[in-house]
């Protein structure tokens, strides 16, 4: 089982503030093997959901370029 301690650095959007309705992001404890993603509203007890690196860096990407932008 996952647990927040395999992930350093969580950290949230600076967009976000003080507000807890955010996500935050951590790496891996494991240099290059990916990161985790969790809700700041569970203050590190809820899920986390795992992307490879690779996975990461695309949707990562695709933000940048606005692919994910409403319109």
């Amino acid at each position: 089982m996952t647990s927040p301690k395999d992930f350093l650095g969580w950290r949230k959007s600076s967009f976000s503030k003080d507000s807890p309705e955010c996500v935050e992001v951590a790496t891996r404890s494991r240099p290059g093997v990916g990161v985790g993603i969790r809700d700041s509203r569970q203050y590190g007890a809820g899920p986390i959901l795992e992307f490879s690196a690779a996975a990461w860096r695309d949707f990562l990407q695709r933000v940048r370029r606005g692919d994910h932008d409403s319109r």
